[in-house]
């Protein structure tokens, strides 16, 4: 077989694979412009639901962490002087000495309960963290430590 036909073989070969390849590189572009307009219309379709969803959440967290300041002012809700609350606001929201005020400004010799306490509004839960601090309250893996610091 003369070196003219396998070079004619070759570059037969070659124009083909060249032209296969632009065919499908064609193909391939003309689908990925179908797919982006596809998810471009469905992005606008689903835009607004997000937004008012993301809306919604963002409205309920800002009732929550007005409702865990406002708590100690509702005296039907909470049943503790609101002085002797104290705001945490992480990992729990309120840390209240009941009996504080008082033992403070009458001189009662009653004792002080200390209480961690959580808001929650709606159907709000305990997250993980707040659990396993409730958990070790009731367990009662409480204790008192005086650190002392020298300068």
């Amino acid at each position: 077989m003369p070196i003219e036909d396998v070079l004619l073989g070759l570059g037969i070969g070659l124009l083909l694979t060249i032209f296969v390849y632009l065919v499908m590189r064609m193909k391939l572009r003309h689908r990925i412009s179908i797919v982006e307009k596809e998810f471009r219309q469905l992005w606008a379709e689903q835009e607004s639901d997000i937004r008012k969803d993301a809306s919604r959440r963002s409205r309920h967290v800002l009732k929550g962490k007005i409702a865990e300041h406002m708590v100690p002012l509702l005296s039907d809700v909470f049943k503790y002087e609101p002085s002797d609350a104290r705001f945490i606001g992480a990992p729990i929201d309120y840390l209240i000495f009941d009996g504080y005020t008082r033992v403070k400004d009458a001189g009662s010799e009653e004792e002080i309960t200390v209480i961690l306490a959580d808001i929650k509004t709606g159907a709000a839960r305990l997250n993980k963290t707040e659990r396993r601090i409730k958990e070790a309250v009731e367990a009662g893996r409480v204790k008192w430590e005086t650190i002392r610091v020298d300068f």
